[in-house]
């Protein structure tokens, strides 16, 4: 990294964006749907017409890549997410290698809690155009992303729905 580019990120108006839901599925079940790529279509809104555009399935661990496509109020935008951080089954980061943001590191975590899994995210994220990026924050990021983890919210917790059989747990997958 140049020394002119190290000063910017550093003084880049970094972001943060938290969720958390607790599901009722153990921690390794919930690690598991995670680690597949293709399960990002599951959770993630229709209306920013998602796809993964890798061939084949992506084995999850550092220093994968996973190029998709989706659109941003309408708009095109091609994005690359790399896997910094893998720790079974607890803890991920992903980072946009390439995308629509200067900054995205995306932290997931997977704690045992009350007998299912509390799933915690994190999103540190900083944004092109220095005199407008708080007002293009407050108007347009922060409430799509806030929209975008309230609909992966409702999916997961349809995917992981409980129901109890003859007294056990099962996570229909």
């Amino acid at each position: 990294m140049s020394t002119l580019h190290a000063y910017y990120y550093c003084k880049m108006k970094s972001r943060e964006l938290t969720s958390e839901i607790w599901l009722p599925a153990t921690v390794s079940a919930v690690f598991e749907f995670f680690s597949n790529a293709a399960n990002l279509n599951e959770i993630t809104p229709p209306w920013l017409h998602f796809r993964i555009i890798n061939a084949g399935a992506i084995l999850m661990k550092p220093g994968a890549l996973i190029d998709y496509r989706l659109k941003i109020h309408g708009i095109p935008v091609s994005w690359q997410s790399g896997i910094e951080t893998w720790k079974p089954p607890h803890l991920f980061i992903d980072t946009q290698r390439k995308g629509p943001y200067r900054k995205w590191i995306h932290t997931h975590q997977f704690e045992e809690s009350d007998n299912g899994t509390l799933v915690k995210d994190k999103v540190e994220y900083a944004l092109h155009g220095w005199i407008f990026e708080s007002l293009v924050d407050r108007i347009l990021v922060k409430p799509d992303l806030r929209r975008i983890f309230e609909y992966r919210k409702s999916r997961l917790a349809e995917i992981f729905r409980k129901e109890r059989i003859n007294g056990a747990a099962l996570v229909e997958l």
